[in-house]
């Protein structure tokens, strides 16, 4: 049954994109003629005044009428551009967590469940929501503390959302095997992966611990860092459906009036955001992925205070060292180390020329380099790069595309700060760092230390593989010997899984069969 509720989930999102007319917005070009076809067919379906609306109107309207999973689906993949493409992902970055409130009562039923405790032992007062987002909202409420009363902020899970989601992502991965199946050239986009990843990055999101532990993480990171941090969390009023952390009271970085009435100033905010961030994603690996202008608050110190950090991302060490020689190349305009440094890591296939990927990599580098410097464009290098690989067979690294969203963002909101922003100049005090820390010397007695590490832990597990060897070795002699064969459990589970196959087959060409009649009598 969860194969028929799929097509019909998948069903009822097809017509709600057709309604809004979002279907007829979309692009065409370089799509089979049926495709165009099937989009002049739909046209007239579409209500009227979405006809009339942009496209980014259009895709709001149907992500409201579908629900709030698709809301957190909308902003997921807002930030693979890979997968949607960039204008689509430009429209999707536009939704807003403006949902509907869900009751107070429901909030302090889920808390009481979550903690098991009363509203009345945990907080002092606990107020109406002041913000309503895809996955939780959020209410201000009071706590006791040995300095008195303090202010905090309460986020509440909403009731529902996991046994919703759960459902409606059985339609997104029924159409990433689709694509898969039917789209060969697009298998490089990896799309059962990339709805694999937003399976696993929403499932911490709804945990709401998880959050907890990512401030806790960031905080402990960014202790002595200047300018930026996060709120502190209240562990003893935080639970899976509950966080509670400090309340910020401060200015939103999107309020620039409000900065520069108060004195502040915004070129070193610019500065700092920018610094900030790729400390940590080149420092420590771990960076807040939705750095978008109302997340971010300026308070009463002039620190940047970053908060809600349900979507984080994370850099391996290659990711890391292969970012800063990216980026390095490019500044140095050694073009054939940066694609030497794509091959070393994996992601160009080996099959391929270096020196082409050089060449190729070429066409962005030297344009930028006769630009001014206040003009080039972090974002949009990495995006270009991204973009020239498809030529090469790189496949999507959902870790490395995500770095290159927040970064476009990140960059984004330092030029609302101050117009003439220098990227270059101000990221290259932590770049030239970090190179200096892990690209030269210092980099050989560190890759000494853990290849120290790995071989201990090998030397460890010696017994352990052998045992597995020996074993492995005599199970291969006796299959030799007598054949492949399988226990008699393994022999009926595959036969009905064969046979379970082939009846969902049959019953999903009987769903798709009556759906398509019951269109031809709504439009008769």
């Amino acid at each position: 049954m969860s194969t028929i509720g799929a097509y019909f989930r998948l069903a009822r999102v097809g017509w709600v994109l057709v309604r809004e007319g979002v279907v007829a917005a979309l692009p065409s070009d370089g799509l089979p003629p049926l495709v165009g076809f099937g989009k002049a067919v739909v046209g007239p379906l579409a209500r009227r005044r979405a006809k009339q609306a942009e496209r980014s109107d259009r895709l709001a309207q149907a992500v409201a009428r579908l629900g709030p999973s698709y809301v957190k689906i909308g902003q997921f993949l807002a930030t693979r551009p890979d997968v949607v493409g960039a204008d689509f992902a430009d429209d999707l970055a536009g939704l807003q967590d403006r949902m509907d409130f869900f009751p107070t009562e429901d909030a302090k039923s889920t808390i009481r469940d979550s903690l098991g405790r009363t509203i009345e032992d945990l907080y002092l007062s606990f107020d109406a929501p002041i913000a309503a987002a895809s996955i939780a909202q959020v209410h201000p409420a009071e706590v006791m503390t040995s300095d008195g009363p303090r202010k905090v902020a309460v986020k509440v899970i909403r009731p529902g959302v996991r046994k919703r989601f759960a459902a409606d992502l059985e339609a997104m991965y029924l159409v990433s095997h689709l694509q898969e199946r039917f789209l060969p050239h697009t298998r490089r986009l990896r799309p059962v992966e990339v709805t694999r990843t937003l399976e696993q990055t929403t499932k911490v999101e709804m945990d709401l611990r998880l959050e907890a532990a990512a401030l806790s993480e960031i905080a402990d990171n960014t202790k002595k860092d200047p300018g930026f941090r996060v709120p502190k969390v209240d562990w003893e009023r935080t639970g899976r459906d509950v966080v509670t952390m400090e309340w910020i009271d401060g200015i939103k970085m999107s309020d620039v009036a409000a900065l520069q009435a108060s004195g502040l100033d915004l070129n070193l905010l610019a500065d700092t955001l920018i610094q900030s961030f790729l400390r940590h994603t080149l420092r420590d690996g771990f960076f807040h992925a939705d750095m978008h202008p109302g997340n971010l608050f300026i308070d009463e110190s002039g620190m940047i205070v970053a908060v809600d950090m349900g979507i984080a991302g994370r850099l391996g060490k290659k990711e890391r060292r292969f970012l800063a020689e990216i980026l390095y190349g490019f500044i140095t305009r050694d073009y054939l180390r940066v694609a030497e440094v794509h091959f070393e890591a994996g992601y160009v296939p080996s099959h391929h020329n270096v020196a082409s990927f050089a060449q190729a990599i070429r066409a962005i580098g030297e344009p930028i380099h006769g630009q001014p410097a206040e003009t080039i464009s972090m974002g949009k290098l990495l995006t270009l790069l991204f973009e020239i690989t498809e030529i090469f067979d790189m496949e999507t690294r959902p870790e490395l595309v995500m770095l290159q969203k927040t970064m476009v963002v990140v960059e984004g909101v330092a030029r609302i700060l101050n117009p003439q922003f220098n990227m270059w100049k101000a990221a290259d005090p932590v770049v030239s760092q970090w190179i200096r820390d892990n690209l030269g010397p210092k980099r050989i007695a560190t890759d000494l230390k853990d290849g120290a590490k790995a071989a201990m832990r090998l030397a460890e597990a010696l017994p352990e593989i052998a045992a597995k060897t020996e074993k492995f070795h005599t199970d291969i002699m006796r299959m030799s010997e007598q054949g492949l064969r399988f226990d008699p459990e393994t022999a009926e589970a595959i036969g009905k899984s064969e046979a379970r196959h082939t009846r969902h087959g049959r019953l999903a060409l009987w769903v798709i069969a009556v759906s398509l009649v019951a269109i031809a009598v709504q439009l008769a």
